[in-house]
């Protein structure tokens, strides 16, 4: 691969019932794509935000995560939790085909001390095609805290899952 610095192109989903029917103003994307851009340096391409449900998430996540779409990392915020409606992690097991556990892991564990409620979250992550996924909570809060303690690893990552195995 050549000397060029890697630029990570991410994609950011956000599910929400009420806030796809505006009862709610999505907080969670925009803090999320904040995280990305400052911290990861990425430039977020893409932004969607959608419903609860497995079909709804899965059909961004299928259309981000094909080869074409040119994308390394989406990040989707909500529906990780314990409510009936919390599918995200079972939509996106549907289109990662390589999970990746242990990052979701490392995650819970260096929030968890500091907030506990972080094992709430049943967030997963995983490579689709060679997309990076990671699921992360809907509050901004969690969401942002899950993916900082997670942003010293994701270039990395991101970088392997595309296929690039420079420094590897």
């Amino acid at each position: 691969m050549s000397d060029a610095p890697f630029v990570i192109r991410a994609a950011v989903l956000t599910v929400s019932d009420r806030c796809a029917a505006g009862a709610s103003v999505d907080a969670s994307g925009p803090r999320v794509e904040s995280v990305l851009r400052e911290r990861l340096l990425a430039a977020v391409v893409e932004r969607a935000l959608v419903p609860d449900g497995i079909e709804s998430v899965e059909g961004v996540l299928r259309l981000w995560c094909d080869p074409r779409a040119g994308l390394h990392l989406v990040a989707v915020t909500g529906g990780t939790g314990f409510s009936p409606r919390d599918v995200t992690p079972e939509a996106a097991m549907r289109v990662i085909d390589r999970p990746a556990p242990n990052l979701m892991e490392l995650a819970r564990a260096r929030c968890g001390a500091a907030h506990p409620k972080a094992y709430l979250s049943r967030a997963v992550a995983g490579v689709a095609n060679r997309t990076l996924v990671i699921t992360l909570p809907g509050s901004p809060a969690g969401a942002a805290e899950m993916l900082e303690a997670i942003v010293d690893i994701l270039p990395h990552a991101a970088r392997l899952a595309a296929g690039d195995s420079a420094g590897h």
